[in-house]
């Protein structure tokens, strides 16, 4: 089977960051980031999730967070500078993203939007994030994928 190739891996190429691809089988429905993170043999710690929320003031702000956690709506609108954020609809993804719920990456999507990643991604030599496509995955390095969206750390769950 030919390994299939993303605009993500595509855009970490370009950028000439080193990633590792995984695939995995999600058979016919999503499949939670734990779940991911088992059929990958992954620490659940190491493999992170991208919610898009939007903020007060009308702007798109984007977490990445380890799969097990819950994003701490007060701590992220405090790191993003708003009054508050709140999840956007899954309806609402796609338009917003250009990826699909399951599927949603930090890297390429349609705008590229404030994103911020949970500071435990710093304590990971490397994490995983989605390769924009649900069964796929890419491992890389957390600093040079936040670099690459030009995105900072802070503390976004309860520990």
């Amino acid at each position: 089977m030919a390994e299939t190739k993303t605009n993500v891996m595509r855009i970490l190429e370009r950028a000439k960051i080193p990633y590792t691809a995984h695939a995995y089988d999600h058979g016919d429905g999503l499949i939670d980031g734990v779940s991911v993170a088992q059929k990958l043999g992954q620490d659940p710690a190491a493999v992170f999730k991208t919610l898009v929320t939007r903020g007060a003031s009308g702007a798109y702000h984007v977490f990445v967070i380890p799969v097990a956690k819950e994003l701490n709506l007060k701590k992220g609108a405090k790191a993003a500078g708003e009054k508050s954020v709140e999840m956007i609809h899954v309806s609402e993804i796609n338009k917003v993203t250009g990826y699909i719920r399951g599927g949603c990456s930090p890297v390429g999507m349609k705008k590229q939007y404030a994103t911020l990643f949970d500071s435990s991604a710093l304590a990971q030599e490397h994490i995983m994030v989605s390769a924009g496509k649900i069964g796929h995955q890419v491992e890389l390095e957390p600093k040079a994928l936040a670099d690459l969206v030009g995105g900072g750390f802070a503390s976004l769950t309860d520990e």
